[in-house]
């Protein structure tokens, strides 16, 4: 069976968290506009800088839990490198879908209502209740796919 747009890109998505250099968490992003990729993103290091794979997990070493002290952690999330990259490209994200393997952080959800992305497809949940609240009140459309 054909799989519908969702599926296709959630399954995309899921190719995409492979490239991931955290040590935690795998976490792909995928923005789509008009059923077209605009960019992709995983959660690693800043360009040019060691990532945790090669150097260790500073949060990991302090036993931090996830979805706290994300000042903590080197990497740029999926959701951000993704928006970053769209950024250092020129492209236009107005109006797009933001496909993600988890759902975003309140620190993700900021960029992502201010980027003008207007629907959110992701699975599963994180422990960031903040993130659902500012999304939910900026307007976004928000879809768990939890297939």
């Amino acid at each position: 069976m054909r799989p519908s747009w969702d599926e296709y890109f959630m399954e995309i998505v899921d190719v995409v968290k492979k490239r991931s250099t955290c040590l935690r968490r795998q976490v792909g992003a995928l923005i789509v506009k008009d059923n077209s990729i605009l960019t992709t993103g995983y959660n690693g290091s800043p360009r040019g800088c060691a990532h945790c794979e090669d150097i260790g997990c500073m949060r990991e070493q302090l036993n931090i839990p996830s979805g706290e002290r994300h000042e903590l952690c080197r990497a740029s999330h999926a959701e951000q490198n993704a928006i970053g990259q769209a950024a250092r490209h020129g492209i236009s994200i107005k109006d797009s879908t933001l496909y993600v393997t988890c759902q975003p952080c309140s620190l993700c959800s900021k960029v992502i209502i201010n980027s003008g992305i207007t629907r959110l497809v992701y699975r599963g949940d994180y422990p960031d209740s903040l993130s659902i609240q500012l999304l939910k009140e900026a307007g976004i459309e928000l879809i768990c796919f939890d297939k």
